[in-house]
């Protein structure tokens, strides 16, 4: 499975990508900028993306809103990758067309599990509490 790792942390980008590495399965992409992942995600369509919301140059969100106006990009899932994990954030993010979110800090070694799951079953939508 090829995957697109993209946040603007050098750590963050090394770790998730040993961690794919080391699940076995997977071909990883890594991009530093929404801009850099927009390109990235046109040129190597890749079968999915974990992207951080909070990025120097643009929002994970406006990546994830051109990547749906492109019809090469269109279907391509993301995930979220984020520290911002309260019901209604996930909700919001579910809503806006995220394939699921997972939380920041992340066990490594439970990366690529965390990844299989949620694109094999998508991520159940947080109780409101209204």
């Amino acid at each position: 499975m090829k995957i697109l790792i993209v946040d603007d942390d050098p750590a963050t980008l090394l770790v998730s990508s040993m961690a794919l590495q080391y699940a076995g399965g997977y071909e990883v992409l890594l991009a530093s900028s929404g801009m850099d992942a927009i390109e990235c995600a046109k040129e190597n369509r890749p079968d999915a993306i974990l992207m951080d919301i909070v990025m120097h140059d643009i929002d994970g969100l406006s990546v994830l809103d051109r990547l749906r106006k492109e019809a090469e990009t269109d279907s391509i899932p993301v995930i979220f990758h984020t520290a911002r994990t309260s019901p209604a954030e996930i909700r919001n993010l579910l809503l806006s067309g995220a394939k699921g979110v997972i939380g920041k800090p992340t066990d490594p070694l439970q990366l690529g599990n965390e990844i299989r799951r949620i694109l094999a079953f998508g991520q159940d939508f947080p109780r409101s509490n209204s």
